[in-house]
Parts: C-alpha cells; structure tokens; sequence
C-alpha cells in the first residue's frame, strides 16, 4: 500500500441531516486518503454549510458544484462522474452521505484491493440504529440478495452475477478512465451493481467483500422509507436481463416467500398430509424456513444491535418476496425531488450480446 494515495467521492442532495458522521469520519482518516471531493446537486438544506465547516479544519475536503444534468442521466451517477474528473488519486473511492467510516477505512480498503488483486472492490456494511420495525423488515430484504447473487467474499462469480454496494465502492482511477467512467450506468438505479458487472463483462477483476467492520450506515428513518426506497433498485433490473429479473423473482417466492404461508396453510388445515406429494410439500418447506432461520447467524455482524425484531424477521419474507415483485414490474423516474428522462436501459447480459464494448458503443 506504499505509495497509494484516495480520492473520496461524496456525491449529496440535501444530506445535512444525515451526513455529519461521514464527514468527521472521512477527517479522521489517515493516509492514504489525499483528497475529499464532495460533488453537490444544489442542496437547500445546509449540505454546503457543514461541508464548509469541514474543509475550514481539513484542507483535503473540497465542495464541488456538479454540471447541469444531461438528458439520459440519474443525477448520482452524474455527480460521481463529475467527481471522477476532478480526482487526482490512484484510487477513487465512492461513497454516500449515510457512510460512517470507522477509523482506517480508507487504508483497510485499499489495502483489501491489492492484496487481492481486485481492480475495483466494494464493501458491505453493517447497519445501525434500527428500529425494531425496521429489524423486523430489512433482513427479510438482504437475505434476497444473498439467495440471488451470494453472501459478500463470493470468489469469481458469473459477470452477471457480481454485486456491488456504492456506499463503499473503491476502483482504479486509471481503469474507471478506460471505460468512459461512470457512463456506463448513467441510467442505472442500481449504478453499483451495474458499473461493477459491465467492467466484469469486460475483464476486469471485480470483487465484493465484507465491510462491517469498516462502516456503518444509517440509511433510512423508518420501516415506511425503507419500504418505498428499497423498491428503487431491489430488483437490480438496470443490471440483470429481463429474464433473469423474473427467474430470480420466481426463485424468491418458492424459497423464501412461500414457505411460511404453506405451513400456515398446513396449520389451519387448508392443506392436510394425506398423501407422499403433500408429505414432501410439507418436509420441504419446513426445511426452507429451517434454512432461512439460521441465515440469521450469518447476517449476524451486519446488524450493531439486534432486537427481537432481527430474531422474528423471517416472518416477514412473504413482504420482502411481495416488494421484490412489485420493484420488478415497476420502474421509477424520479428520486429526491427530480425526475429524469430516461430510457430503458439494456442490462449487463443485454449489452455484452449487442457487442457494446468500449465507452464510445454506450454513448
């Protein structure tokens, strides 16, 4: 790690509620962090204020005004390219305005990065201050991902199977660069996931690791938000073929999202065990939730605190499968207030057979 120097990218809209940890703990890092670029979309709330507090105490924050919005953008994805042609650093380094890093974050990545030989990395969290409700509600969520794509530290998986999370998403300027930045998913909800499987489609060596011991995340303000704002990019439609999307969909509501109401439909003897087809109907899904249930130890670290509401939430899988299904069959426009004029973007799968290689074919 010798000789390796960040350029953070925080992009905001209106975060001065929320982002103050970030800011303290991007100033209590160390090197190799050399530059905070922080990319606002014309806050209205004091966002630019409490960055100037900063960057009064550490010259290495700057506020950055981003460009007005093209046509065919989602305004974060703009914000962070025109982060990207400000940053100076060998790596760059994406974060939201909910991050908190942990002392040594910026250096824990990096050093993870090339170690591992990963070109670009991202990092899960560990979530804090929920609520029972949200307790109750989110795992349900996150197991989804891990059913479809795998747990974080999954080694090589199918280019169209990598997943990302922009809240910690670290990459090789250079290679960033190569590939037109972050165009490639310019009309991306999910432009973490859609970045990080359009360069893998293209060679690039991306992984997906653990991150709970480097950040921690605040993201929603209740069960509601959460519900409404996990449905923008749940279904990862912006990186995952059509298709894929309803075989995933198909697959989430067999094992996850029917279980609990055919045993239920068992116990209120709506079904009866009167024959070896409705034995193995039975066995099967006891065995499903059995399964699922203790995934709990395995999300353990990813939760700070776990209420009853984290121990009861595979009650509430049939919801999650339920919001999986409507964020599939729904696509937003608009977020934060703006609503941009996009297209239907071609997932991963979809550009890599239409021969979409270079920067210029996505223009």
């Amino acid at each position: 790690m010798d000789g390796s120097s960040v350029s953070v990218v925080l992009p905001t809209r209106n975060e001065a509620h929320r982002m103050s940890p970030c800011l303290e703990g991007l100033h209590a890092q160390g090197a190799p962090l050399q530059e905070v670029l922080v990319v606002d979309s014309g806050s209205t709330d004091g966002t630019v204020e409490l960055v100037g507090e900063v960057s009064a105490r550490d010259g290495r924050f700057r506020l950055l005004h981003d460009a007005p919005l093209p046509a065919g953008w989602v305004g974060k994805v703009w914000a962070l390219q025109c982060g990207l042609r400000e940053a100076t650093s060998e790596w760059v380094l994406g974060v939201d305005a909910d991050t908190q890093p942990r002392p040594g974050m910026v250096a824990a990545v990096v050093q993870a990065a090339e170690s591992l030989g990963y070109d670009v990395v991202s990092f899960s969290p560990q979530f804090a201050e929920m609520s029972t409700a949200e307790q109750w509600l989110q795992p349900s969520m996150l197991i989804t991902l891990v059913y479809r794509f795998g747990a974080a530290g999954v080694t090589d998986p199918q280019p169209d199977r990598v997943m990302a999370n922009g809240q910690c998403f670290l990459a090789r300027r250079a290679v960033l660069e190569a590939h037109g930045g972050y165009e490639i998913a310019r009309q991306s909800w999910a432009d973490d996931v859609t970045l990080a499987r359009a360069l893998a489609v293209r060679g690039v060596r991306v992984g997906f690791l653990d991150g709970s011991r480097l950040y921690r995340v605040r993201a929603y303000a209740s069960a509601g938000q959460m519900w409404r704002e996990w449905g923008r990019s749940f279904d990862l439609s912006d990186a995952t073929t059509r298709g894929r999307q309803w075989l995933d969909v198909a697959f989430i509501v067999l094992v996850q999202g029917a279980p609990w109401l055919v045993l239920l439909a068992f116990a209120l003897g709506l079904l009866r065990v009167d024959s070896v087809a409705s034995l193995t109907l039975l066995r099967t899904n006891q065995a499903l939730v059995v399964v699922r249930t203790l995934m709990l130890l395995a999300l353990w670290g990813s939760y700070e605190r776990r209420s009853m509401g984290f121990w009861l939430s595979p009650l509430s899988d049939p919801l999650a499968a339920w919001r999986l299904v409507l964020s599939t069959a729904r696509r937003p426009r608009g977020w934060r207030g703006r609503t941009f004029a996009l297209g239907a973007p071609a997932a991963v799968g979809e550009r890599s057979r239409a021969g979409a290689d270079t920067p210029a074919d996505q223009a």
